[in-house]
């Protein structure tokens, strides 16, 4: 497997890292205690070094079932997670500094380490300044508990106020041909300040593997219920999207999901996406992405096929479209 390192951070990973939220919530059923390691530890003998998880997956079943999974090959992974909400009052946003010591330690004991990698605001809490937020990670660090600092969902100004305090060595946010919003301002600062992209949903919540139908419905275990996007009117509009996407990969002989994450990885090298799944097949055709390469041309082809196609819906419910920085 290749490896990146995330922007001027030196925090080394592997090319394509493992987003485990699915393994516990939001995609189905959670996977078996056994299955979910067997699929965690089948990865890293596949290549892969980096796995994200978080306090709120579950809550605090991920971080479990990751910190088990990664015991006897801690050293040879690097393990991100989050902080930042209020999960026992109910799950408001909270990065007050006492806040975030204690999920800290609440994460490090479930997560069986005694330092966490790469440490994320999970979403910025408009009622704490970013420079508080930044100066206890800061104090972390300095502790030994936490080697890197986060963002996830931050907008411009926050990504500055936090980097001015500690440099932050990576920001967590949605990225994929299906929503490129982060191309037109936040792209330009990391690049600018030296910040490593990690993209979840680089395959736009599995619409762009091809196995989504247009009439495709799912149940109240999977958060895409909620999701404007796959709403059923919104899905059928959308799949002419999913189609022309398909019809470019079969004519590079490629899997949907290989030239979906390929795409993304061939935007910057500072880039690292964190496709999730609950199969061991999946994870192996997701890794095949890494060998791909687009030229110019082939980039320009996608982007020509797929610029006139409009996509209907939202990303998120508007309770979680609430929580997003700008």
């Amino acid at each position: 497997m290749q490896k990146r390192i995330l922007g001027k951070s030196g925090l080394e990973v592997s090319a394509i890292g493992l987003g485990c939220m699915g393994i516990s919530q939001s995609y189905g059923p959670p996977l078996a205690l056994p299955d979910a390691i067997a699929l965690i530890r089948g990865a890293f003998e596949r290549g892969i070094t980096f796995f994200d998880t978080a306090e709120v997956y579950g809550p605090y079943k991920n971080e479990d079932v990751v910190g088990e999974a990664l015991v006897p090959i801690r050293d040879q992974v690097v393990l991100a997670t989050k902080f930042g909400f209020d999960i026992a009052g109910g799950g408001a946003m909270n990065s007050q500094p006492q806040h975030i010591r204690a999920a800290v330690e609440g994460s490090l004991k479930r997560l069986r380490t005694d330092r966490i990698d790469l440490l994320y605001q999970h979403r910025v809490d408009p009622n704490v300044p970013m420079e508080d937020v930044a100066g206890t990670v800061k104090e972390l660090i300095a502790e030994g508990k936490v080697l890197h600092f986060g963002l996830s969902e931050a907008g411009v100004k926050n990504i500055r106020r936090a980097h001015a305090v500690l440099p932050v060595a990576a920001l967590q946010s949605e990225y994929s041909l299906w929503w490129r919003e982060p191309e037109d301002q936040i792209l330009p600062v990391l690049e600018e300040l030296g910040i490593g992209f990690v993209p979840f949903s680089p395959l736009g919540k599995g619409f762009l593997t091809g196995t989504v139908a247009k009439d495709t419905t799912f149940g109240n275990d999977d958060f895409r219920s909620t999701v404007p996007r796959f709403a059923p009117d919104n899905l059928a509009a959308n799949h002419a999207f999913a189609e022309a996407f398909a019809s470019i990969a079969r004519e590079k002989k490629v899997t949907p999901a290989q030239l979906a994450l390929a795409w993304v990885l061939s935007q910057a090298p500072w880039i690292v996406p964190i496709p999730g799944t609950t199969k061991l097949t999946r994870v192996e055709e997701n890794l095949g992405a890494a060998a791909i390469k687009l030229s110019p041309a082939e980039l320009a082809a996608i982007d020509d096929a797929l610029s006139g196609i409009a996509i209907t819906g939202e990303r998120y419910s508007p309770q979680n479209q609430a929580r997003i920085d700008r």
